[in-house]
Order: C-alpha cells, then structure tokens, then sequence
C-alpha cells in the first residue's frame, strides 16, 4: 500500500467513524505521520472466523472499535435473513471489559434496523448466561461481546446460532462475506431504540436451571476461596452457592468486582504465573477445601487444592486433572451418553468412558466443536473448560462447574478424602496421564509460520527418548476430522506419549500439547511416576523446540 493509498484509506475511515474516542485517536495519528502504526491499523483487517473477532482496541479495520462492530453486526443480520429468520430475535450478552457495553448496544441497534428482534441481557453477565439464554428464549442467535482471559486492550465478538453452539464452518465463512459486503455504515440502519433490555428473569432462569447439575441431598460441605479475576462471575456465583447450600465462598477482595484495567494481574487467565497469587494469599489466611477461579467472562473454571509439598501450600490443579475429576464424578452419579473433549486434552477421559461403558468421542479444539457432539452428557477441555450441563447451556460454563467441582469435594470430605485423592485412584486404575505445554506468546506471526514448516518439512523421529511412532499432519484431515492446522505425534517407548502443536485461534500464541502415560503397579509407585511424568514432559518440550526452532 502506498503512502498515499495508506492516508486515503485512514481519512475515509475516519470520516465515518461513529466513536469519537476513535476519531480523536485516530486523528491523532494523522496529525503525527505516523505511518507504521497507521500500516498496522489499515495494511489489513480483523478476519472473522469460528472464534468471531477478537483483538486489540482501537481506531482502524484492524482493531476492535464501533465501526468493525457495526459492520460485523450487519453481517450477522444480512446471513440470518438470507436463512429465513426475517424476524428471529437475538440475544446480545457483553462482559465488564472496556466498550464492551457500547458494542453490545450498537449490535442491538443493527439487528432492529435490519428487522430482526434484539434482546439485550440487563448488565455484564457470564457467557454461559448468555448461551442458556438464547436456547431458552427461542433465539435464532446469539451474541457475546468478550475477549474472554485476553490482555486488558483486548475485545471480542463471539457469535452463536439458535442451537446455542458457537459458529463453525461454513457459518463463519457465509457471515464473513456477508461482513465484506457492506459498504458505508450510514448504509446501516441504527435506529435509536426499539430493542428489549432484558430483567433479571433470565438469570433468575439460569439460576434455576443450575439445579440440574448437583444431586438432590448430596453433601454442601466444602469451603471454598473464590476469585472473579476482575471479572463477570461474582454475582452469579455466589447467587449459586447460596441457593444450592453450600458454605458462601472467601472471595479475594481484590479481584472481586469488575474492572477492565485487571491491576492486579498481568494476564486475566488462571493459567498465568502469577494470576492466582492473591488467590493463594486468601487460602493461606483462611483454610479452604479448595480455591476457585473463573476467567474474566466466567466460562472458565480452575481449581486449586492444599498441597505440602508446593510451595506456598497451594497446587493448581491442570484443565486435564478437573476434567477427569468431573468425568468420574458424572459416572458415580450414573450418568450416561457421551463424554467428549477435544484433541489437545487428555487420553485420560476415554479411559474413565470405556471403563464406564458410556460413549466417547474426540472434536477439534474449541467448544464450538464439543458442543455439537451427538448425544453429548459431558465435554471438556484442557483450557479450563467444562460443559457438564450440555441441554442447558452448550458452551464451557465455568459457573455450573464450580457448582460440580465442589459437590465432588464434598462427598470426598465426608469420606475423610480429598480431590487429591481421588486422583490417586484414577492413575492406579488408568496410568499416571501427565501433561503439560508448551506455550509460546509472539509478536510476529511469522514465527508462528515458521515454526510449522519446519515441523512438517522435517518430522522429528524422537523426542525425549521416545521413537515418533506415527506423525499426522491434520490439516489434511483425519478419518473422524475435519482439516484443521496441526500436528500430531504419537511416541512409544518404554513409556507412551502423545504431542500435539497448533497456533492458538485467538491469541498470538503457538501451543504445543504433551501428554505422557506412566504404568503404576500399586500406590507406592505414584511417586516415583510423577517424577518419571515431570522429567518426560521436561525433554519433550526442550525437544520439542528445538525441532521447531522456538
């Protein structure tokens, strides 16, 4: 783009800009000649795809402001009417995050000028509310304004159809063109009311329906530490253990309330070293069962349990490790259908169906995959994520799994036993399944690029000790998937193990997944495992990359 095509572009852009934050920010620039930050800004533009938009706020086709927002919004509304849903109502859900509300008002605004109904939910809310209700209110879609656990400069636009389930191809595909069909926004009609502000009967719906995920009469007992990350969650957490009698929680003073700037935090994802830090102070000076965290828009769920030999006192438990817990706490309650999880997440989970006879199948990554999963009682995901109540919300809830989670550590505490314990139990049964990853943040996507050829332009043979039995390349698809961009290897050796690399879909990240799987004869032999488990998954990923230049 030349220089003249590069200002062109940025004057016609902020001539119908409709956010005068925007406009001052981006006549800033102008005024300044700033061309590499007008190139990074106008040089392309947000694509929309299976994860709908997500990335840094600001002026420009390139970042999430009102005018990409609108365009998006009149996407939506173009492809539901080209299906038939001339009138169909849509809910729109937004988080605390900033401009979070104005995105969601400007999408309400589009869909009633396009002749659809809208629905706005009555404040910033969990996803999974958002996703409970557009099933319950009959919706043909749904949108979430969220960046989810993304920086604070971050936000998103998730989009949902009437089955509750996040988009996937060709949806996406079908929306994006209709998204790039869009010309002037004053070609969009933005009436200035005419929506429903939805009250607090939704999540007071929500609220009602959690109670299908506990047993009636079971134990209440655990006490818990909980932390909103700055997000979304408090409310509707607390609301929940409360109405389903369970101790109310410690909350972590700190992270309690909704605050886009995330001061305490250098990333808002439970994940991040760090991010639980304050969480761990509060168990220490309180004595928890266990501590619990949802991510800023409460989709996610982590957990942590009391451990001596951790510093601090206090382990995170792995994505992996909750969501065989929640497995083995579904099949003693006797529950049947399918349990499903993603490629990245553990083998452990099929082991725990078969044992169980119930059905098992694996998807892509993402939620939006799991969720459509015929006959779907239970998914999962390494990533925090939990479905455990699929009829009623389709998506990873993080607020019914603390509700699961806790339940289990209160039928253990009455045992005299703990979730520790419990996945003593499952490794002597199965095998120690041990994972872990290999996460890698960039600036320049090119690494991301780079990194991927070299891994499928020269397969590595062995890593940390193990023969590379079998190498699948999966954008070329599988029998049982569709193509998606990554890598797939399965080591034998003395031991078995599994890797799995990807770019991230919604953060500058490529991700290398490791599972490795330790026989254990008898109880004293845990340990020795774990050690075993911990230097395997150290020399796969010092292996790891290395193959791929990282």
């Amino acid at each position: 783009m030349t220089q003249d095509d590069l200002l062109a572009r940025a004057q016609a852009w902020l001539a119908e800009d409709p956010d005068p934050e925007t406009r001052d920010e981006l006549a800033a620039l102008l005024d300044r000649g700033d061309r590499d930050e007008l190139a990074a800004r106008f040089s392309g533009m947000l694509q929309f795809g299976t994860a709908g938009l997500r990335g840094e706020l600001g002026a420009g086709p390139n970042r999430m402001n009102r005018a990409v927002v609108i365009r998006a919004a009149a996407g939506l509304a173009a492809y539901l009417k080209a299906k038939g849903q001339t009138d169909g109502l849509v809910v729109v859900g937004y988080d605390a995050r900033y401009k979070s509300a104005d995105f969601a008002r400007d999408t309400a605004a589009v869909m009633t000028g396009a002749g659809l109904r809208a629905a706005l939910l009555p404040r910033p809310l969990p996803t999974p509310v958002l996703a409970f209700a557009i099933r319950h209110l009959g919706a043909v879609a749904g949108v979430e304004v969220t960046a989810s656990h993304n920086p604070p400069r971050d936000n998103g636009y998730k989009v949902y159809l009437g089955d509750g389930s996040q988009i996937v191809p060709p949806a996406d595909a079908e929306i994006a063109a209709e998204i790039d069909a869009v010309r002037a926004l004053a070609d969009v009609p933005r009436p200035d009311g005419g929506w429903e502000t939805l009250g607090d009967e939704v999540l007071t719906a929500y609220l009602e329906r959690t109670d299908a995920v506990l047993t009636p009469g079971s134990p209440r007992t655990a006490r818990t530490v909980y932390t909103a990350m700055h997000g979304v969650g408090k409310e509707t957490l607390t609301a929940a253990f409360g109405r389903h009698g369970f101790p109310p929680p410690a909350l972590v003073a700190e992270q309690a309330e909704p605050d886009p700037a995330f001061p305490t935090v250098a990333f808002p994802n439970p994940e991040e070293p760090g991010a639980m830090d304050l969480a761990f102070e509060a168990a220490r000076a309180v004595d928890p069962d266990l501590v619990i965290a949802n991510d800023p828009d409460a989709d996610r769920c982590a957990v942590a349990v009391p451990d001596a030999a951790v510093e601090g006192g206090w382990r995170m438990l792995r994505g992996d490790e909750v969501g065989a817990l929640l497995a083995a706490h579904l099949v003693a309650k006797g529950a049947s259908g399918v349990f499903a999880e993603s490629i990245v997440s553990s083998s452990l989970l099929g082991r725990i169906a078969a044992a169980a006879g119930v059905g098992y199948e694996e998807t892509l990554t993402g939620f939006k995959w799991i969720a459509r999963v015929d006959g779907l009682r239970y998914g999962y995901e390494e990533a925090l994520g939990y479905c455990v109540d699929p009829e009623g919300v389709r998506d990873k809830d993080g607020i019914t799994a603390a509700l699961l989670v806790t339940e289990l550590a209160s039928v253990l505490k009455e045992q005299g036993r703990t979730l520790a314990d419990l996945l003593d139990d499952l490794a002597l049964a199965h095998g120690l399944h041990a994972t872990d990853q290999l996460s890698v943040r960039v600036r320049d996507l090119g690494i991301i690029a780079n990194a991927m050829a070299a891994l499928r332009e020269k397969p590595p043979v062995r890593l940390a000790g193990l023969t590379v039995a079998s190498a699948e390349d999966l954008a070329k698809g599988t029998e049982s998937l569709p193509p998606t961009d990554g890598l797939r290897y399965h080591l034998e050796g003395d031991y078995k193990a599994r890797v799995i690399v990807r770019p991230s879909g919604t953060e500058p990240k490529i991700k290398c997944y490791l599972e490795v799987v330790v026989p254990v004869a008898d109880a004293s032999a845990l340990a020795p495992a774990r050690v075993t488990a911990a230097e395997l998954l150290a020399a796969l990923k010092r292996d790891l990359a290395q193959a791929a230049g990282l």
